[in-house]
């Protein structure tokens, strides 16, 4: 049998948010649970985090569609309307309670998100600006998790900075964005909050490379640290210890657990898994290991901000916090990758990657040059070198004007640098 619900129907209101829908003609539609106390139809509640205060138009039960009540009480499940317009009013977990008689304290347990993964999410078309922001509002909606602030990028225009509980989280708003709105956006590379700490002692939190102070005022930088636990058949334990060590973890613990299986325990920055851990690790242990992280503590890293450079101009989109020691690697990599995916044009394009002042690595896309001495059959050299340098000047004449096209498969091309 079904014991009977608990609750004091007498008590001050207490109802938990569990779910809430967009409905386009009666707003944000909030399900909850009434844990303690009575609501009735027209009561003035309150949704204690936000401290909004609003008239219960419509209560009611849900039988198989929605269906209104003049009250509810303690152990009922049911919807409130209440004409709420913005998402962010009705938090999942939030409580329920009455302007006029509250509840001592809100129902235990509720705390806002902490994202952990920030990435830019920018329109293909700028015009979609608008719709993009109501699609991740409705996002929002149903996923409580889901962060973003509007920004904008010097390469890619107007678009949003949204923060992810990890990069699984961020592949799904991603389809769910394709799927349920047909919008269709570049991501940028994703990337953790650090800590910046200035010479006067003062923290604070950066999301973005664009956001990091001058680096004469920064003192340290802390980066998340993440407690990871993989469970693998013991075939695979070098490969990936070595995939481990070689994205700075550091081994806690490893302990088998039955016949071939083993667990290993490690800390690992969380920058380093954001990219292509995951897909590594599948592959080198042909799909036999299990990954599961929580974040564990902050520490102090040498971390330095890595810009790509495309004839000089720094691609914002493109910038990245990375360690000291892979900077260099990582540059060179991300140069050769993007001087097979940007198209030649009509004059020469240097990519460089850049620490500060710093030049680290350079590639350069060779010009598209029309044969211009083929109409000279022998003769002397001096004629086909003139021709060769007016050209030369012409081609230098167009790289002050022109200015390079950066196509969108390159900004993904860094999530998969292998």
């Amino acid at each position: 049998s079904i014991p009977a619900p608990t609750g004091d129907p007498e008590a001050p209101l207490q109802a938990l948010i569990f779910d809430s829908v967009f409905n386009p003609f009666r707003g944000i539609i909030a399900y909850y649970k009434i844990v303690n106390g009575t609501i009735r139809k027209n009561d003035f509640v309150k949704f204690v985090s936000t401290g909004k205060e609003y008239h219960a138009d419509e209560i009611g039960v849900l039988k198989l569609d929605m269906s209104p009540r003049e009250e509810l009480s303690a152990g009922n499940v049911g919807y409130i309307i209440s004409g709420i317009k913005t998402s962010r009013e009705v938090r999942v977990g939030d409580t329920i309670t009455h302007v006029d008689r509250p509840c001592k304290e809100a129902i235990d347990g509720f705390e806002e998100v902490k994202p952990m993964v920030f990435a830019g999410v920018y329109p293909i078309e700028t015009e979609d600006f608008e719709n993009l922001r109501s699609s991740l509002e409705k996002l929002q909606l149903n996923d409580a998790s889901l962060t973003f602030t509007p920004e904008s990028s010097a390469a890619l225009g107007f678009g949003f900075r949204c923060g992810f509980l990890g990069l699984l989280h961020m592949e799904i708003i991603q389809e769910r964005l394709g799927r349920e709105f047909d919008m269709d956006v570049i991501t940028t590379v994703p990337n953790v909050s650090y800590r910046v700490y200035d010479k006067k002692g003062v923290m604070t939190e950066v999301h973005n490379p664009s956001g990091l102070p001058d680096i004469t005022l920064i003192d340290h930088i802390e980066e998340p640290y993440i407690r990871s636990s993989v469970i693998t058949a013991a075939d695979y334990i070098g490969p990936i210890m070595t995939l481990c060590l070689g994205k700075r973890g550091e081994l806690v613990k490893q302990e088998y657990i039955s016949g071939n299986r083993i667990e290993l325990t490690f800390d690992m920055p969380l920058g380093e898994i954001v990219i292509d851990f995951y897909d590594k690790l599948k592959s080198i242990s042909k799909g036999y290991a299990s990954f599961d992280y929580h974040i564990h503590d902050f520490r102090e890293s040498k971390l330095v901000k890595l810009d790509i450079l495309l004839n000089g101009e720094s691609v914002d989109a493109l910038s990245t916090l990375t360690h000291a020691d892979n900077a260099v690697t990582f540059g060179r990599r991300m140069c050769e990758k993007l001087k097979e995916l940007i198209p030649r044009q009509q004059f020469d394009i240097a990519i460089q990657a850049a620490i500060g002042a710093k030049i680290i690595a350079r590639e350069t896309i060779k010009a598209v040059r029309k044969d211009v001495t083929a109409k000279c059959y022998g003769g002397d050299i001096s004629r086909k070198r003139k021709l060769l340098e007016k050209q030369k000047k012409g081609k230098k004449r167009m790289k002050q004007i022109g200015s390079v096209e950066v196509p969108q498969k390159a900004f993904l091309a860094v999530l998969k640098l292998d």
